[in-house]
C-alpha cells in the first residue's frame, strides 16, 4: 500500500485509488441494474418500520451476492481489507458477513442515517465496517461519512474512489443529503468474537 494513499485517524482509516475510475463506473453500473428497496432498520420488524423511522434512516439498498461476475470486486476489497486491517486494528476477520450493500442517497427525498454503529444482536459478529465511495463529491451537497471520536466529530474523505474502514462498534453517520445523488458500496466483515 502507498504510503501517501493512506489516511488514519484513531477512528478510521482510508485508502485511496483502490479502483480506476473505469473500475469504479463498472460498480457502479453493476449496481444500478439491481432494484434497490427502501433501506430497513436491523432488528426492527419489517411491520414496524414505519414513517417514523425516517427520522432514522432514508436511503435505497441493494445487494451485491458473491458470483462469478462480481468475483474480482470480492477479491479486490478482501486484499485492501486486510492491508488496511494489519497496518491499524490487527482484528482477527475471517469473511465477509453479508453480501455487498450497494447504498443510494438521493437529495430529492433528503438520505440520510443518524448516528448508528453496524455492531449488535445479529447472526453473524461485524467486526469491521468498510464504506467504498463511488459518487464524485462535486455531484452532491451533504451526505458526508461522520464518526463520533470522543469530543469531537471526524469526517472521512468525500473522494471518489475512497475507502474507509472503521471498527463496526464505533459511531458514525451520514448526515443528510441536500442536493444530487450519492452512491456508496457497504461491506462488513466477520471473524471470532471480541475477547
Amino acid at each position: 500500500m502507498n504510503e501517501q494513499n493512506r489516511l488514519a485517524t484513531q477512528t478510521f482509516t482510508a485508502w485511496a485509488d483502490a479502483f480506476t475510475p473505469a473500475e469504479l463506473d463498472a460498480i457502479e453500473r453493476y449496481g444500478d441494474s439491481l432494484v434497490t428497496e427502501k433501506a430497513t432498520l436491523v432488528g426492527v420488524p419489517p411491520e414496524q418500520q414505519t414513517q417514523q423511522f425516517d427520522k432514522i434512516r432514508i436511503t435505497r439498498t441493494a445487494w451485491l451476492e458473491r458470483t462469478p461476475e462480481t468475483k474480482w470486486l470480492y477479491d479486490r476489497l478482501q486484499g485492501v481489507i486486510r492491508a488496511l486491517n494489519d497496518q491499524s486494528y490487527r482484528f482477527d476477520l475471517r469473511d465477509f458477513s453479508e453480501p455487498f450493500q450497494y447504498t443510494v442517497y438521493h437529495g430529492s427525498e433528503g438520505g440520510h442515517y443518524e448516528w448508528h454503529v453496524d455492531h449488535g444482536p445479529m447472526h453473524v459478529q461485524r467486526k469491521l465496517s468498510i464504506s467504498v465511495q463511488l459518487t464524485d463529491p462535486a455531484a452532491y451537497e451533504g451526505c458526508d461519512l461522520e464518526f463520533c471520536a470522543g469530543t469531537k466529530v471526524e469526517k472521512g474523505p468525500r473522494e471518489r474512489g475512497a475507502i474507509i474502514a472503521f471498527p463496526s462498534y464505533v459511531l458514525h453517520r451520514v448526515t443528510p443529503i441536500t442536493s444530487g445523488t450519492r452512491k456508496s458500496l457497504v461491506v462488513w466483515t466477520t471473524g471470532p468474537n471480541f475477547r
